[in-house]
């Protein structure tokens, strides 16, 4: 029998943590830390015992249908409207990017996805169900990961997923085994056993991670999971989160990281004061807006004014790099390359190398705000 555990992310600020009508206190017939962990988990018996953990199956989806579809999506806080109508889909074991600054509805997104907000207008199916109506099966089946983690620095790290296998109704009988292989995994087996209070930024995002796999959910939702790390602990987060779509899961990434996205996204969903500017691959994207190219050229560095001359008659926008005998020409296209290499080395320019820059999300995302900004 599975159950539809209490679930730990339906809380009203979103944070993935116990549900805030739950003591987090130790229980009163013991005291101290020692006793605070045993305190979370005779709660949770407890529910169990008095029926408030409800039991029932997951109902299944099919293969083909999308794991996630939003239409005409509205939300308003107020007189503020966050979200003004945006669809799109994930299909099952892609990562799909909502790409946005702040404020651009992103969290809102994830927030009515998982059943946290209703919506005033649109729809939401997860696994084909509505979240305000069956937020529970979707939940069962989902992982996230928030802006503010919810970790209860004083457990430790195999304490507070014994705590959360507990929640999700992990089985005892595989507790302790997929606890240590997720400790393992994600770098955190050496310090299990040393409370999260002591943890770099970098550790508790990859306990963040262990912590929503614990049921072996299918879909993840990760909102900014990178926001606050240095660039050697994002690197590791990114190859975590990389690793989980290879095991097929299915990933809605929340950044407005847009290194990140184009990382780790198959496809992008570009979010603008609530809309849907544009979706698709980033190359992709690209080549719909006509976003160009650079080439980079390797000349003589002693020629290099030379080459700069010869390319402006040619009516191409050319500069130098600050690296020696390196050139940018812009608005390129793969064809011209040829023309350009030979038109310096008739000119009596050594080329020693050519590199063809594909337009980068950054560049699609620039040229979009660009045109928002005009209208």
């Amino acid at each position: 029998m599975t159950s539809h555990v209490r679930d730990p992310v339906a809380t009203d600020d979103a944070k993935l943590q116990l549900p805030q009508r739950w003591s987090a206190e130790p229980c009163p017939q013991t005291s101290g830390r020692g006793s605070l962990i045993e305190g979370y988990l005779e709660q949770v018996d407890e529910k169990r015992r008095c029926g408030s953990l409800q039991f029932g199956g997951i109902d299944p989806v099919a293969t083909d249908t999308p794991v996630i579809v939003v239409d005409r999506l509205e939300r308003r806080f107020g007189q503020t409207v966050a979200l003004a109508g945006i669809s799109f889909q994930v299909a099952a074991g892609e990562i799909v990017g909502l790409l946005g600054h702040n404020g651009a509805g992103k969290t809102t997104t994830i927030r009515l996805v998982l059943g946290l907000l209703a919506p005033h207008g649109g729809t939401v199916r997860v696994f084909g169900f509505e979240p305000m109506v069956d937020g529970e099966r979707i939940r069962q089946r989902t992982g996230v990961v928030g802006e503010s983690l919810g970790l209860d620095e004083r457990l430790t790290a195999r304490e507070l997923l014994q705590v959360f296998a507990d929640l999700y109704d992990v089985p005892r009988a595989v507790q302790a085994q997929r606890i240590a292989a997720l400790l393992e995994q994600f770098g955190l087996a050496e310090v299990a056993d040393r409370r999260v209070a002591t943890y770099s930024a970098g550790m508790r995002q990859r306990l963040a991670l262990a912590r929503c796999l614990l049921h072996d959910p299918e879909l993840l939702l990760l909102d900014e999971p990178t926001a606050t790390l240095d660039p050697v602990a994002a690197h590791h987060v990114r190859e975590l989160i990389a690793e989980r779509r290879r095991e097929g899961r299915t990933i809605l990434l929340a950044t407005h990281n847009l290194d990140e996205a184009e990382r780790l996204c198959d496809r992008v969903v570009i979010l603008e004061r609530g809309r849907v500017l544009v979706e698709g691959h980033p190359q992709e994207l690209a080549a719909a807006l006509g976003v160009p190219a650079q080439l980079a050229v390797e000349v003589e560095p002693e020629l290099i004014d030379i080459a700069i001359d010869v390319l402006t008659r040619r009516s191409l926008a050319a500069w130098a790099e600050p690296e020696p005998g390196r050139i940018i020409v812009e608005r390129m296209t793969r064809r011209q390359v040829p023309d350009v290499v030979a038109a310096l080395v008739g000119a009596g320019v050594p080329v020693y190398g050519v590199m063809l820059r594909t337009p980068s999300l950054e560049d699609v995302y620039l040229a979009l705000h660009q045109r928002t900004e005009r209208r």
